[in-house]
Formats: C-alpha cells, sequence, structure tokens
C-alpha cells in the first residue's frame, strides 16, 4: 500500500496466501476490511504487479509483489 492507501489499511506490506488475481486479493483485503475496501475500488486507484501497472483482473502467480497506489493529481 503506496500513500493514503497505507494510512487506511494501518500497513505498507502484507504476505497475501491464495490470490490467484488481483480481482480475488481485492475481494480478500474487502472482506477482512470493509474500509479499506471501499479505499481500493475507489476512482483512479491503480494496481502494479511486478512494478508494471495492470489493468482489470490480472493473474497473480505466488512470487507476484502487488503495489496498490492512490489517485494522484498535480501536473
Amino acid at each position: 500500500m503506496l500513500g493514503r492507501l497505507s494510512e487506511v489499511a494501518g500497513w505498507r506490506e502484507r504476505d497475501v496466501e491464495g490470490a490467484l488475481s488481483t480481482g480475488s486479493l481485492v475481494l480478500a483485503l474487502s472482506a477482512a476490511d470493509p474500509v479499506l475496501g471501499d479505499a481500493l475500488g475507489a476512482k483512479g486507484v491503480q494496481v502494479a504487479v511486478n512494478k508494471t501497472i495492470v489493468r482489470g483482473d490480472h493473474p497473480l502467480v505466488p512470487a507476484d509483489e502487488i503495489a496498490f497506489l492512490p489517485p494522484m493529481s498535480g501536473g
């Protein structure tokens, strides 16, 4: 978790077992913490897998590093 998302979660890093995709990971995190789930579902939140931003429900393997990036603004 980065930025405001880590503040909402109360943690920056966590090992999560059994997520087969970014979508199932978000569902698991949302089930454990509905407030975090709302934050992850907010407009502009992006997901990176192994430092590459991905779109949609991206498949995962156990060694993947996933980062949730908060909406960015500025110019």
